[in-house]
């Protein structure tokens, strides 16, 4: 898990077929389950780990009316 949190922290989407292949020749039952998970996705996941952009702003705006929406409603 280490070395995906470097991958996301220095963006290095790259590398994550590489980390891929070895959670699946290690026997880490639990990483396996989360690899089946990004492996459904690897185009997006690849792109998320190598680009700059964050959806985080919009996030936040869109919980912030929905929790507004909730306490007026």
């Amino acid at each position: 898990m280490r070395q995906f949190a470097e991958m996301m922290t220095n963006r290095r989407g790259r590398d994550l077929k590489e980390w891929i292949n070895a959670v699946l020749r290690d026997d880490l039952p639990d990483l396996r389950s989360f690899v089946t998970g990004l492996r459904r996705a690897q185009d997006a996941v690849t792109a998320g780990l190598t680009l700059p952009y964050s959806s985080g702003p919009v996030e936040g705006h869109l919980n912030l009316k929905v929790t507004w929406n909730l306490a007026v409603g």
